[in-house]
């Protein structure tokens, strides 16, 4: 069967297509948009890496015109609880901090006012990794030419899947080893488990044994 004239036909994924977009797709970060309650606390949570960069720009619209005293707080926390990034009276801007170790990342919006006043709309887009690297201000700071600003990105990009993998193999070593720990000390306790009861039917033979006797029930 042939398409439209000028259009390229094929059966099933082509591969070309799947590795550009595995190689360029993580660059396409589309901004997360959500709308706020006055007097409500909403929150994001993201699972990233160990020693990453993160950037993140937000925008808060205020259809309030100013009234109600309207006032919007963002915070940037960590699983313990570290607050990476804080800003009171947010309405627009930039962040970006460098993660220590792989953890829960939690991002809150929060909304204080008085009266009837409009849902604010929020729009946030985070990035990490490769893509929140400047490609374009290391290309004027080492004087790189396109092309070797796109192989750097490639190489930072490809690094960073081979770091992926490892993790996951990380991972997998330990839910195995977990596993088999986990089954050594079923193993163990159903053992011990059998000889208390061993041991208890034993018990109960010989004292039944020693009350019929005194009963005179049996020689």
């Amino acid at each position: 069967m042939s398409g439209p004239p000028g259009l390229l036909s094929w059966r099933g994924p082509c591969p070309l297509a799947w590795l550009l977009l595995f190689l360029f797709g993580p660059n396409l970060v589309l901004a997360i948009s959500f709308h706020l309650p006055v007097n409500s606390r909403k929150c994001l949570r993201e699972e990233i890496h160990k020693d990453l960069l993160v950037t993140g720009a937000y925008e808060i619209s205020d259809q309030s015109g100013g009234a109600g005293g309207l006032r919007s707080h963002l915070k940037i926390t960590d699983s313990a609880g570290h607050i990476l990034y804080s800003k009171e009276d947010a309405t627009k801007g930039k962040f970006a901090f460098t993660t220590e170790d792989y953890d829960m990342f939690e991002v809150c919006f929060e909304s204080k006012g008085t009266g009837r006043i409009p849902d604010q709309l929020v729009i946030l887009d985070m990035k990490h990794g490769v893509e929140a690297k400047n490609y374009e201000e290391i290309a004027k700071v080492e004087k790189l030419k396109p092309l070797e600003v796109e192989l750097r990105r490639l190489e930072d990009l490809s690094e960073s899947i081979v770091n992926d993998f490892a993790y996951m193999k990380k991972r997998e070593e330990e839910m195995r080893d977990t596993n088999e720990s986990t089954n050594t000390r079923v193993l163990y306790f159903s053992i011990f488990s059998m000889f208390c009861l061993i041991g208890l039917a034993t018990w109960q033979v010989f004292y039944l044994r020693r009350f019929f006797k005194a009963k005179k029930l049996i020689e």
